[in-house]
């Protein structure tokens, strides 16, 4: 009498043949006439044009990672919405602060930025433009000594 890992390792067995035997009638039953649009690299059915090692703007892949992200957390939305009629007020809360999380990470990813297309150039502040000298001249006279630079002294 077979164990459970025997019945596991004849499971594994028999899905490993199945397999090969698909793949084998495969490539004999298959044409094979190649040509040169056929060895061709497919994009999108337009014509591959320069270099294949083209760089690529990191955020094509960061909004695509939070479309999943998103995507995947909202398909746990659907087994809840099944059976929370079911559990009362607990799965109503646990529901709602889910979907409190998930508004407050996507309203997170639109404050830094994440969701644009194109990330504006940062404006980095220069100490010059934040201190304005002419009012601390024109109220006191002069600026003062912990305003002054040491270059200065």
């Amino acid at each position: 009498m077979l164990t459970e890992f025997g019945k596991v390792l004849i499971f594994f067995l028999l899905g490993a043949i199945f397999v090969g035997v698909t793949l084998a009638v495969s490539r004999l039953v298959s044409p094979r006439r190649p040509s040169k649009e056929k060895m061709m690299t497919y994009e999108c059915g337009e014509d591959p044009i320069g270099e294949p090692w083209v760089r690529f703007n990191i955020r094509f892949y960061v909004i695509a990672l939070i479309f999943l992200l998103f995507d995947v957390e909202l398909a746990f939305l659907f087994p809840w919405a099944t059976v929370y009629a079911g559990l009362g007020m607990f799965a109503y809360v646990a529901g709602a602060l889910f979907i409190l999380v998930l508004f407050l990470a996507d309203c997170y990813l639109w404050a830094k930025g994440d969701l644009e297309w194109i990330r504006p150039e940062p404006q980095i502040p220069k100490l010059a433009d934040l201190i304005d000298h002419s009012e601390v001249v024109a109220q006191e006279g002069s600026i003062p000594e912990e305003k002054q630079s040491p270059v200065a002294s």
